[in-house]
């Protein structure tokens, strides 16, 4: 089997359109396109769409734009081209049946003509008898005669690949060695009844022709392993393939309860990530944790420090949890790390329709600049900028009533009738000035700051928690933040 060693490493991210692309297949391609760039080597991002009933060209400029929104680039494929093209399955279905007809006429393959009922009814009573349950061979050795028969009663044969009658033994690049006795294995359909190729065919014929050297998949796709391993070695002896690629089978992410992240969870779609304002650089850094690792004691790095450590020998084979949580987190750190420019252009679509609750003539680009610095260290993700600044942009705050309820107390009207007093006098070019402002008003009234600067905050913001306060108001401006503290004195004297 192929070994890494530098640029003669090829891999493979091959996925289906089929509705959004989720966590798993982008975990998928991170650890393909890491390994990829750390050995020097090739990525090969292919698309597998034989399914003509799921598959949609939709779904496919969708794969290809989160690709370039995650930052992976591709040596071969679409839009890049290169010396195995098409990169698409649809347009190969060609060399597909070639291989089929070399299988068959090496002995390979086979013909089988067992309608879906007798294989039902024999795999039933091999339950029952508690033998396996895989095809039976039932057609293997078929004499002319029971051909020629079979074909007067109009029946329809797939193809068939002849599994060896021995073990099939590989070192997983995860797993480590596995072997596979031939009762566990039967012989499977490579090509429908239609002519249609099948996955088990097409898959390992481009793997093949393409000259993958390394397959990083999902687990789910550990047990086809043998078959695929099996159908090389036919394809080496026709002169197909040269050699047979290394196999490693990345972890389960696991949802809610103990089970798979399934396309069908709402947490599982890269969509809502983008949505919801991940930085790509956040998301991939907590993609990689789930079943790699940087270092014990280091969970945030750059993607750039990932490729320059990432082996998949180190890739832990049990499941790995997906924690929102915690990706949020790692996400808010990445935030922090922006270069503040970077920051401001980041935001730009939050700060725009259809997020922003504002008219597009409100927004005002100096006091998004001034604010933006302070409005960095707040953020877990992107689009919890609208909320945060919306205040400097609508004619007035919206109000919470819980927030208003929990700020406005006993008192308050004294409260922010001293603050505002203090505020007309204070500097409003230093928020260092504003905050002692607000704190004197406390200590008149026997408050220290926190609970002081709470009915301003409502009053000017609409909210209890947000930005820095202090320059926050420095950044709207006196006129403005006089204004609001007048309406809420107001609305507590009615």
């Amino acid at each position: 089997m192929a070994s890494a060693s530098g640029s003669s490493v090829r891999v493979r991210f091959c996925p289906s359109p089929t509705g959004n692309p989720h966590v798993g297949l982008v975990r998928t391609a991170l650890f393909n396109w890491a390994f990829a760039k750390h050995h020097g080597g090739t990525l090969v991002f292919r698309i597998e769409d034989t399914d003509a009933a799921r598959d949609s060209e939709e779904s496919y400029n969708q794969l290809l734009d989160s690709m370039r929104w995650l930052g992976f680039d591709w040596d071969e494929g679409p839009e890049v081209g290169g010396p195995h093209a098409p990169y698409r399955q649809s347009q190969r279905m060609d060399i597909y049946l070639d291989v089929a007809r070399k299988l068959l006429d090496g002995g390979h393959a086979y013909h089988c003509y067992c309608s879906q009922e007798e294989l039902d009814t024999r795999r039933e009573a091999a339950r029952a008898a508690g033998k396996p349950s895989g095809y039976d061979g039932h057609c293997r050795e078929l004499t002319a005669a029971q051909v020629e028969e079979y074909k007067a009663q109009g029946r329809e044969p797939i193809v068939r690949f002849r599994m060896p009658d021995e073990p099939v033994t590989f070192t997983d690049l995860v797993r480590g060695e596995i072997t596979y006795l031939p009762e566990n294995v039967p012989d499977y359909g490579i090509v429908r009844a239609n002519g249609a190729p099948l996955y088990t065919l097409v898959n390992p014929v481009d793997d093949a022709l393409m000259e993958i050297t390394h397959v990083l998949r999902g687990e789910d796709l550990l047990s086809s392993t043998p078959r695929q391993i099996a159908l090389y070695k036919a394809l080496i002896e026709l002169g197909v393939a040269k050699e047979i690629p290394a196999f490693g089978h990345l972890p389960y992410v696991m949802g809610e309860g103990n089970k798979k992240l399934s396309k069908r969870d709402p947490q599982s779609s890269l969509n809502l990530y983008r949505e919801r304002g991940f930085l790509p650089e956040g998301l991939l850094n907590y993609l990689s944790l789930l079943g790699w690792s940087l270092s014990a004691d280091q969970d945030v790095f750059s993607v750039e420090e990932m490729v320059a450590a990432f082996d998949v020998t180190d890739v832990n084979p049990n499941p790995a949890r997906f924690d929102l949580k915690k990706c949020e987190a790692i996400n808010a750190d990445h935030i922090r790390m922006l270069d503040v420019k970077d920051f401001a252009e980041r935001c730009r679509p939050w700060l725009q329709a259809p997020h922003a609750p504002w008219a597009p003539e409100a927004f005002d680009e100096t006091k998004w600049q001034a604010i933006a610095p302070h409005a960095q260290t707040r953020l877990k993700v992107l689009s919890e900028i609208t909320d945060n600044v919306d205040f400097l942009f609508l004619p007035e705050p919206v109000f919470d009533e819980a927030s208003w309820n929990k700020a406005m107390k006993e008192g308050s009207d004294a409260l922010l009738g001293t603050a505002r007093d203090n505020l007309e006098a204070a500097d409003w070019t230093s928020a260092e000035s504003l905050k002692e402002a607000v704190l004197a008003a406390g200590e008149a009234h026997g408050l220290k700051l926190g609970k002081a600067q709470a009915p301003v905050r409502v009053a000017v913001t609409g909210r209890t928690v947000g930005l820095p306060l202090f320059e926050s108001l420095e950044v709207l401006g006196k006129e403005k933040s006089l204004a609001r503290i007048d309406a809420a004195l107001a609305k507590l004297a009615g």
